[in-house]
């Protein structure tokens, strides 16, 4: 999933931002390349980052849905009552399913819009997709997780959408739509929100003003919220990285310095084998394979192979870096919730 929306996110932005020649570079053969590159690389990158996210730092990122399918894995090992709970949830959530989808007893996303001219929350929109999945999601992250995010929706759509439909002009918000390609031209209907050129006016502000501002807001506070959590996390993943090179030298049972292994072979009898981790020395070299693959690629642009090599490398330093951003986001909201777009942005900016 997380590879799919890497691709449907960066790809496009590399051909908005590039010539029109550009589109030369991207072939089938170079777009699967390329995403199987960036999921070894998360891969990779994320090696010595588990025990300090995942392990120690489990009571401020619970993992939510990673420790769902945990608990899922576990319950059908056990069985019992642990996976009757499991099917019981999954029944109901096709029982609901069934009288949404199919019979439409239940509205996929009942909604409320108030007037432009109300005078209190002008434009203003409460809605909600209730879909089981989404259910699920809720409980499984939590109130207080769940609590931020609907946060978010109430300042966007309680808050900031009301405040501008009071503040911004109509044709001002057509005239951004415009710009944003929503609205192929000020002088002609339709678009988001339904513009209607004779009026100036829209028959929903609350969508025209979300496609206008709303979305842009949006994606700046997560590239601005991915960047200030990389430079808080900027000591976790320095002490994570010297302590993965720290572990190449150790001392065996004899007190003899050992260089090449991870632990020595008491300690490694110590560990369960849940515990043991992929060697440094394997992601280092990995990451070199990669840079070399990207070099070696012929569809990937650059006029030389130093150019091609500069390109793999700042790939690599910053796909690491927002590794550490992403999972400290899927620690906190799960892997549902997580912007993807927004560590996109960010990156290529």
């Amino acid at each position: 999933e997380s590879i799919a929306a890497g691709v449907a996110f960066t790809l496009p932005g590399f051909l908005f931002l590039s010539a029109p020649d550009s589109a030369d570079y991207f072939n089938y053969l170079t777009i699967l390349v390329l995403a199987i590159v960036g999921g070894l690389l998360g891969t990779l990158m994320m090696v010595p980052l588990r025990k300090a996210l995942i392990v120690n730092e489990h009571k401020n990122l619970p993992y939510p849905e990673g420790t769902a399918c945990g608990d899922v894995l576990i319950a059908g090992e056990k069985g019992g009552d642990f996976a009757k709970t499991a099917f019981w949830g999954l029944g109901v959530a096709f029982l609901y399913a069934t009288l949404q989808k199919l019979l439409h007893f239940v509205a996929e996303v009942p909604y409320y819009a108030s007037e432009k001219a109300n005078k209190y929350f002008p434009s203003a929109k409460i809605s909600g997709e209730i879909t089981p999945e989404y259910l699920g999601v809720g409980y499984i992250i939590g109130p207080r997780i769940a609590g931020v995010l609907v946060a978010g929706g109430v300042l966007s759509w309680l808050v900031l959408i009301p405040l501008l439909a009071t503040l911004v002009q109509p044709d001002a918000i057509a005239l951004q739509l415009v710009s944003l390609g929503y609205l192929e031209d000020i002088n002609k209907a339709g678009g988001r929100g339904n513009w209607s050129p004779d009026t100036h006016s829209f028959s929903d502000y609350s969508s025209a003003i979300y496609y206008a501002y709303i979305r842009q807001i949006g994606a700046g506070a997560v590239a601005a919220g991915g960047i200030i959590t990389l430079l808080k996390t900027m000591p976790l993943i320095i002490k994570s990285i010297s302590s993965s090179f720290g572990s190449i030298k150790t001392k065996d049972v004899n007190g003899n310095t050992t260089v090449g292994t991870t632990v020595s072979t008491a300690k490694a009898n110590e560990v369960p084998r849940t515990e043991r981790d992929i060697s440094i020395k394997v992601v280092g070299f990995g990451s070199l394979a990669l840079v070399l693959l990207i070099t070696l690629i012929p569809g990937i642009p650059g006029d030389s192979y130093f150019q091609k090599a500069l390109i793999g490398l700042l790939v690599v330093v910053f796909g690491a870096l927002f590794v550490t951003v992403s999972s400290r986001i899927v620690g906190l909201v799960g892997s549902s919730n997580n912007p993807i777009s927004g560590m996109t942005i960010a990156t290529v900016m």
